[in-house]
């Protein structure tokens, strides 16, 4: 019998209505005004609870500062520290943001997320290929999925919520536009047959998978492992490798998605260049967007021979 891909079920079932979810149906009603509110009214409330994550989140600020002292070495301590505040505001205002992508109108979403760039992908469609889209962690990462996701068929990939709750939030919003979300334990195996099927999805080439099967390669101020797959998946899917970034205009209220070039396949030849070419394309997010980036996360903890952990 063939392997099943797995994916997340997406129905509403009654054991979500247990009283030790009371708790996070309280949080998630908590989003759900917040997705209603304007962002004029949301985002300087935003500004406001991120004083008060500020102070609270003692670790993750930590390992914010050291991935942008690794990063940038040649930063001063202040301007790390102003970095730090407002990758901390994005972050507020992305969070409190988000569930309005599950309530709010398609036509919403659209003068929300606007996009440059999509004769990139509209090159890709008529020849018939589906599309790798290449972008880090990123606090908005779900605007440019959902908006993408409206125009073109799409399926992901993610970490299961340890919150059951949760976890069919997030992915009831993955989702919303008919797209497939699938658990890590899918594999390679599952998005190569969604290609197949002419769907597209986002590829994320920073997350630290340890040193198997992994490659170094030059990322800003540092080395980071790279996890060279992508060249295989565009391969044997025939699809089109597309790198993108969003950043936020707090004057117009809107996240700016950007489409690029498609990746040159001879630049991904060999897990050394692919590696090259990846860490590239999430540097050219970093450096548009700095603020945007999750620089919480712990994605430099495989370190080269001789190197000291960082964390």
């Amino acid at each position: 019998m063939a392997r099943q891909a797995k994916h997340f079920d997406r129905r509403f079932t009654l054991s979500l209505l247990h009283p030790r979810y009371w708790g996070s149906w309280l949080a998630i009603a908590v989003l759900f005004i917040f997705g209603i509110l304007p962002a004029r009214v949301r985002d300087p409330i935003s500004r406001l609870l991120a004083k008060l994550v500020m102070r609270i989140a003692k670790k993750p600020i930590q390992v914010a500062r050291i991935n942008i002292q690794t990063c940038f070495p040649e930063k001063s301590a202040d301007e790390v520290e102003s970095l730090i505040k407002a990758n901390v505001d994005m972050f507020v205002l992305a969070l409190l943001s988000q569930a309005e992508l599950l309530i709010r109108s398609n036509e919403h979403i659209k003068r929300r997320v606007t996009i440059a760039g999509y004769e990139h992908v509209q090159a890709a469609r008529d020849a018939g290929q589906p599309i790798i889209f290449i972008m880090p962690h990123v606090w908005p990462i779900d605007y440019a999925g959902i908006r993408l996701n409206l125009a073109l068929p799409m399926v992901t990939m993610a970490k299961a919520h340890r919150n059951g709750l949760f976890n069919w939030f997030s992915n009831r919003l993955r989702s919303s536009q008919k797209g497939r979300v699938y658990m890590r334990e899918a594999g390679i195996r599952a998005l190569i047959s969604e290609l197949r099927q002419d769907n597209s999805f986002f590829y994320l080439p920073d997350e630290d998978l340890g040193p198997e099967q992994s490659v170094f390669a030059p990322l800003l101020g540092t080395e980071k492992a790279t996890l060279p797959v992508v060249g295989r998946l565009a391969q044997a899917g025939k699809a089109r490798v597309i790198p993108v970034k969003i950043g936020y205009d707090t004057e117009k209220y809107q996240f700016n998605l950007t489409l690029m070039p498609a990746v040159d396949e001879q630049d991904m030849v060999g897990k050394d260049n692919e590696a090259i070419a990846l860490n590239k394309m999430v540097e050219q997010v970093i450096i548009a967007y700095p603020e945007q980036y999750m620089w919480f996360l712990k994605f430099l903890k495989t370190r080269p021979n001789g190197q000291s952990e960082l964390y």
